[in-house]
C-alpha cells in the first residue's frame, strides 16, 4: 500500500540516458534451460558477453533464414520422438552456425548479434 509521501512525489527533471547494445560479436559464457510457465515450454538462455558492457547479458532468440525470409524465433526447448532438439528450429539452428552438437558445447564459442527491434538476438544464417 502506498504512502502519502509516495502519492506526492512529482515527476522528475533529470533525462535518464538509455544506454542500447549494438550489434557485435558476443561470447557465450554459460547456458541454461529455463522454465516459461506463461507458454508452459522450456528455453535455452544464453548468458552472453558484450564488449560493450561489463556485466554479461542473456539472449534467448536467433535471427536465421527460411527460405529467402529472415525469421526470429525464441530458442525454445522442443525436443522430437526420440527426444532430441527438434530439426529446424531456431536453437537446432543455432547449434549448427555455432558447430555444436549440445548445448553445452556452445560455451565458449563467439557468434555475431543483431537487433529485432530493440533487442539482440543471435545472427544464425
Amino acid at each position: 500500500m502506498e504512502t502519502q509521501t509516495e502519492m506526492q512525489i512529482e515527476i522528475g527533471t533529470i533525462e535518464q540516458e538509455k544506454t542500447s547494445l549494438k550489434p557485435a560479436k558476443l561470447k557465450i559464457i554459460n547456458a541454461t534451460i529455463e522454465d516459461v510457465p506463461k507458454a508452459k515450454s522450456k528455453k535455452a538462455v544464453f548468458e552472453v558477453k558484450h564488449p560493450d558492457k561489463e556485466e554479461t547479458i542473456k539472449i534467448s532468440s536467433a535471427a536465421y533464414l527460411s527460405g529467402r525470409e529472415i525469421i526470429t524465433s525464441g530458442t525454445w526447448f522442443n525436443l522430437d520422438k526420440e527426444g532430441k532438439i527438434q530439426k529446424g528450429s531456431a536453437l537446432a539452428i543455432l547449434l549448427n552456425k555455432l558447430q555444436a552438437k549440445t548445448i553445452s558445447e556452445t560455451i565458449g564459442k563467439e557468434i555475431e548479434s543483431e537487433l529485432d527491434g530493440k533487442y539482440l538476438c543471435f545472427k544464425a544464417y
